[in-house]
């Protein structure tokens, strides 16, 4: 039996789409002038990232763009989700602009636009450019000026044609990989390194928000969080103590300070040295949405190996899990989409959801399709407990570049042949395709 949009609940102007990353689809990482990244840089540390594989070539989308909006079109993805690349934009990060990197997000945004495809352009997914962590990177607030300055350019160049703007993608997850367990770039784990980079992350979305208020008429703006139900690995008090440490770390160290104007209360005081006056206010600008990246629900463990003393733990054995090892648990995702709601009482947008696979039979991925329809029902029983959700992207469109997994994990729902950089719908993007028609 085929379910429909409309059979679950979804309003008439629901929004469906799909994401992607500048680096982890865009290649084309030495060409026309783009600077290099701190992953670049990071892909070439030995053991970092499987197989040695790296964002040089990726999805080719950078050439391939066209071919990826009319696969955007054929399945009737009504809005596409996509990161500016700050490098390619900036090659140092700062001062000289590199006039071929805008030309390219042009041809882009006017491709989506003449299709029907609404952009959302999110500002920052990783892509810190190599020149400014040289200058001291996410750990100095200098960056968060600089960054101000970018959104600033790309608000006055794109703002006319595309009206819908994330400033930071996960800002949680990148700081913590990269500054906390040094299993990302920039490869650093060191305490007070990671809460002078939450900091500086949140100065600079509220300076983004700013500058993007100031120069595109009727923006509307958000910042995109992973947000998960985050568990006690064991029901004892150092494992619930550390689940709620590590909630501050993943869900709330940006959200809180963002829209409720304080950090919670574990993190305030290690982040206290680096505050300066005004800054909260600076940071809790007024915004339009909140973008969740929701997968599965996290379970939190005491490690004192760690620099905040805890880490992930483990699921419990009978649960579910996907080809990656993460949970299955659909009803995850009411849950979290109504704290978030009870929390911070803005329209939500789910900005990613998808399942991730490394042995995937040819195209006949349905792990994939049964864990969007569970997802997406489990959506629709948020919106009518009266969670305010108002659209969902699927991650991702394409096979993809998968940061530390290289090329071996794969979340599209159009699978990539990286040898010849074919492109063909799987299953799952069938099944989307039909249910956005029939919704």
């Amino acid at each position: 039996m085929r379910t429909k949009a409309a059979d679950l609940g979804f309003p008439p102007d629901f929004l469906w789409g799909a994401s992607t990353s500048a680096y982890q689809v865009e290649g084309a990482a030495k060409e026309d002038g783009r600077g290099p990244s701190i992953w670049d840089t990071f892909c070439t540390l030995k053991d970092r990232v499987d197989h040695g594989d790296t964002g040089d070539v990726a999805c080719d989308h950078y050439h391939r763009y066209r071919d990826d909006v009319r696969l955007m079109a054929d399945l009737g993805v009504r809005a596409y989700r996509f990161s500016l690349a700050w490098p390619r934009l900036l090659p140092r990060g700062k001062g000289a602009v590199n006039e071929k990197g805008l030309a390219f997000y042009d041809r882009l945004i006017d491709s989506l636009l003449e299709r029907g495809i609404e952009p959302w352009a999110c500002l920052y997914h990783w892509d810190l450019p190599q020149a400014l962590h040289d200058l001291g990177g996410w750990t100095s607030r200098d960056t968060a000026g600089w960054f101000a300055d970018y959104a600033a350019l790309c608000a006055r160049r794109y703002g006319d044609r595309v009206k819908h703007w994330g400033t930071i993608n996960e800002p949680s997850v990148h700081s913590i990989f990269g500054y906390a367990f040094g299993w990302g770039a920039p490869s650093i784990a060191d305490r007070s390194m990671h809460a002078r980079a939450i900091h500086t992350l949140n100065l600079a979305h509220g300076g983004a928000v700013d500058a993007l208020r100031a120069l595109v008429p009727g923006a509307s703006i958000g910042c995109i969080h992973s947000h998960q139900p985050c568990r006690p690995e064991r029901d004892d008090p150092a494992c619930v103590e550390a689940a709620a440490l590590f909630d501050e770390l993943w869900n709330r160290a940006f959200p809180d300070p963002q829209i409720l104007g304080a950090y919670p209360p574990r993190l305030a005081e290690a982040i206290e040295p680096y505050v300066q006056p005004g800054d909260l206010a600076r940071i809790c600008r007024p915004i339009d949405w909140f973008g969740v990246n929701h997968y599965a629900p996290m379970y939190a463990a005491p490690n004192p190996d760690m620099v905040w003393g805890c880490g992930f733990g483990a699921p419990p054995d009978d649960m579910p899990r996907s080809d990656v090892g993460w949970p299955l648990e659909p009803a995850a995702m009411r849950e979290n989409l109504l704290t978030i709601h009870r929390r911070y009482r803005l329209p939500i947008v789910v900005t990613e959801n998808g399942y991730g696979s490394k042995s995937e039979a040819g195209l006949a991925d349905t792990p994939r399709v049964d864990y969007l329809r569970a997802n997406i029902a489990s959506m629709a029983d948020a919106l009518h407990d009266g969670a305010d959700v108002r659209g969902y992207f699927v991650w991702s469109l394409l096979d993809n570049f998968e940061w530390g997994g290289g090329y071996g994990s794969r979340f599209g729902i159009v699978h990539v042949d990286f040898a010849t950089q074919v492109r063909t719908p799987k299953v799952s993007a069938r099944w989307y395709a039909d249910f956005i028609r029939r919704g």
